[in-house]
């Protein structure tokens, strides 16, 4: 199986330098972006929760697979590089190899954030006050599912 560099070996680069912005939040492009060299930080709301420095790390996928604007703000913190599939659907249509990679990124994702929430219900469910909700809130995360038509 390729890898994901391998696969973009054929797209075009785009290069920001440190400070520049990648994707910013509420702003749709379509577009996918795989890091080709560099450092970036992902941010919702002004708030930084990510750092990311790996080859391959790929941006802009949820909300391709979700059809609605970027959810988070991509800014590079050094000089960084990027092949761009600037149709990022159809990539992923395009590249079955693509779309398995970026299902696995977001299945650890998705793993990483359940253990998490599931640490939190632990903590708090034996609280009598508003912080005892938090076993509710997260059952409910945990299970919520949109109807795809």
């Amino acid at each position: 199986m390729k890898t994901m560099l391998e696969l973009c070996a054929g797209l075009p680069r785009q290069t920001i330098a440190a400070g520049g912005c990648l994707i910013e939040e509420g702003v749709p492009d379509g577009a996918l972006y795989v890091l080709a060299a560099g450092r970036v930080e992902i941010l919702k709301d002004r708030h930084s929760i990510n750092l990311v420095d790996s080859p391959g790390a790929v941006f802009g996928e949820v909300s391709l697979l979700l059809d609605q604007p970027p959810m988070a703000t991509v800014r590079c913190l050094a000089d960084s590089e990027f092949f761009v599939a600037a149709d990022g659907s159809r990539f992923l249509q395009q590249y079955p190899e693509a779309s398995w990679h970026v299902a696995r990124v977001l299945a650890r994702r998705l793993n990483g954030l359940t253990h998490y929430l599931i640490d939190l219900k632990a903590q708090f469910a034996d609280r009598q006050d508003h912080l005892g909700m938090v076993d509710e809130v997260l059952e409910s995360l945990l299970h919520h599912q949109k109807r795809v038509p």
